[in-house]
């Protein structure tokens, strides 16, 4: 019996409507191809059984067992730790990760999920509830799962991983108010593009509210999350007349720059003033004295991600909210005030 001819790039990009260079783009992902043309192709090499050296997993399945994680900055360290765990799940399970960052501009965060998709990453991993509508539409629209994470969508809309940044912040302002603080400042990343700092700032709103009190705009100061920002906007603080008494800090390293202005300001802690920050890290537990701070379930949030998307994507049951409880952890930074 006469063996059939096997069919090549020319038959692909035949079928394809489009040139054998496209066919070779798509089929070893050196390009940027528009998705519908990319799609095109694969369609036609399943049909014509056309499958190039190592691509033939790729091309029956039409998934590449990437996924992608798209974080607000590099910079953070808990973000890398988040990823960390999420890397360390999905290579137990066969996938890799893939990441990028968008500098806090979700339009950014758009354009890249974009580029990823055209590279055949199968699923994404997105922190916070902030998104454009685009980037969902974009994701429904290429069958893309995805999962939010570092928070908890109450409407239910998306699916997602996280804690009630609200209760974090907030436990930290109650146990400053039970030592009978009263003028309590807040140290905070900007709100734009960040509903992390936006919801840790209405927690600490909503405790003080509880005994009657408000958060007055002098004793807030925002900036970027670094330690020398930290230690400048604590500074601004510092040199009220009449200064906090205590400050929340929104995460621990906003708490250690804090704890660093107090120190070249000559103030004691906790004696002169109270420090508290948010998710227990490192950083804070090994300072003289110890920051009090809530923990936050970082690692678990990145295992519990990537176990609902390779559920997801191998047909698996998934469970579309889950939501971790916060702690606080109160050491020697915080103490009644003078």
């Amino acid at each position: 019996m006469e063996q059939k001819a096997r069919s090549g790039a020319k038959d692909v990009a035949r079928l394809a409507g489009v040139s054998t260079a496209t066919v070779s783009r798509v089929l070893n992902n050196s390009q940027a191809v528009d998705p519908a043309t990319r799609q095109r192709v694969l369609d036609a090499a399943t049909k014509l059984r056309y499958v190039p050296h190592g691509a033939a997993r790729t091309l029956r399945s039409h998934r590449s067992k990437m996924v992608g994680a798209i974080v607000p900055s590099f910079d953070y360290a808990l973000y890398a730790r988040t990823t960390s765990a999420l890397q360390q799940r999905l290579d137990e399970r066969g996938y890799a990760l893939v990441l990028a960052e968008h500098h806090y501009d979700l339009a950014t965060e758009t354009r890249i999920a974009g580029q990823l998709i055209e590279h055949g990453v199968d699923a994404f991993v997105l922190v916070g509830l902030d998104h454009e509508q685009a980037l969902f539409s974009l994701l429904e629209d290429y069958g893309r799962p995805y999962v939010l994470t570092w928070g908890v969508d109450t409407l239910q809309r998306h699916p997602s991983v996280g804690f009630d940044n609200r209760a974090a912040s907030g436990q930290a302002t109650r146990h400053l108010l039970a030592l009978g603080h009263r003028r309590i400042g807040l140290l905070s990343a900007p709100l734009q593009g960040n509903d992390r700092s936006r919801a840790r700032g209405e927690g600490l709103r909503a405790a003080l509210a509880e005994h009657g009190l408000a958060l007055e705009e002098r004793y807030i100061a925002y900036a970027p999350i670094s330690l020398p920002a930290a230690e400048a906007a604590a500074a601004r603080l510092l040199a009220l007349p009449d200064r906090p008494t205590a400050i929340v800090a929104t995460n621990d390293v906003f708490a250690v720059g804090a704890m660093q202005a107090c120190r070249k300001a000559g103030l004691r802690i906790p004696e002169d003033i109270s420090i508290t920050g948010v998710d227990n890290t490192d950083l804070g537990a090994t300072q003289t004295p110890g920051l009090t701070s809530v923990a936050t379930p970082i690692t678990e949030i990145g295992r519990a991600a990537a176990d609902q998307l390779v559920a997801r994507l191998e047909g698996q049951p998934w469970e579309s909210f889950q939501q971790y409880p916060v702690d606080l952890v109160v050491r020697g930074s915080t103490a009644p005030p003078a």
